[in-house]
């Protein structure tokens, strides 16, 4: 069960979600798409991958960026926002003791969240959901060890499968793709199947 909270990135208050059962073995950073663009924390594929990491038993904490909903400050493009899913990571850990700890982002928050948690010596997987390797730099992944699932569309005119699929092919072993085929980028009524690729990625219990 999910329950509100707020935390800090620095002089910035954040709100958020999260849900953090005792016996958690992963606990989940969820980062919303665009803001510019109306992603917030109850995004369908946010509210989906909270519901199927939960059935797994998985802790979440999803919230919204800077500027977003209750959340102060300003949007910054992605800059001051990375300071915002590490101040997600330091809220989740006060809260919930699980020893594998991840960020799983959607879009514009596949971005942010995989630079983040590339950078977090605290976070040990990331989950890219339709990230936008045509139009964001997403080479700081290219030697991250950390083990990496990007999941994608293949009929996804915003964040094309392509240059995605050569990022992949020219990234790290650790880094692999899920495509999840007739699927555009918003995966309305396909957000099962990304979910279940995504809890797939942690192994069984």
């Amino acid at each position: 069960m999910e329950r509100p909270i707020t935390f800090q990135a620095g002089e910035v208050t954040l709100e958020g979600l999260i849900a953090a059962p005792p016996s958690a073995r992963v606990g989940i950073v969820v980062c919303h798409p665009h803001p510019l663009r109306g992603g917030e924390m109850h995004n369908n594929m946010v509210e989906a991958l909270v519901a199927g990491f939960g059935a797994a038993g998985f802790a979440t904490l999803r919230f919204n960026f800077r500027g977003v909903g209750s959340s102060t400050g300003e949007h910054d493009h992605g800059a001051a926002e990375r300071e915002d899913v590490a101040a997600a990571v330091t809220c989740l850990l006060d809260n919930v003791a699980a020893p594998v700890v991840a960020v799983a982002g959607y879009s514009f928050g596949a971005w942010v969240g995989l630079a983040a948690g590339a950078a977090d010596p605290r976070v040990h997987r990331l989950v890219g959901i339709a990230p936008p390797a045509a139009s964001r730099d997403h080479g700081f992944l290219a030697t991250v060890p950390k083990p990496t699932l990007l999941i994608a569309g293949d009929c996804d005119d915003i964040a094309p499968l392509a240059p995605l699929r050569k990022f992949v092919a020219d990234s790290a072993e650790t880094t692999s793709l899920e495509v999840i085929a007739g699927a555009d980028h918003f995966f309305w009524s396909r957000e099962d199947e990304v979910c279940r690729a995504a809890v797939a990625f942690f192994g069984p219990a």
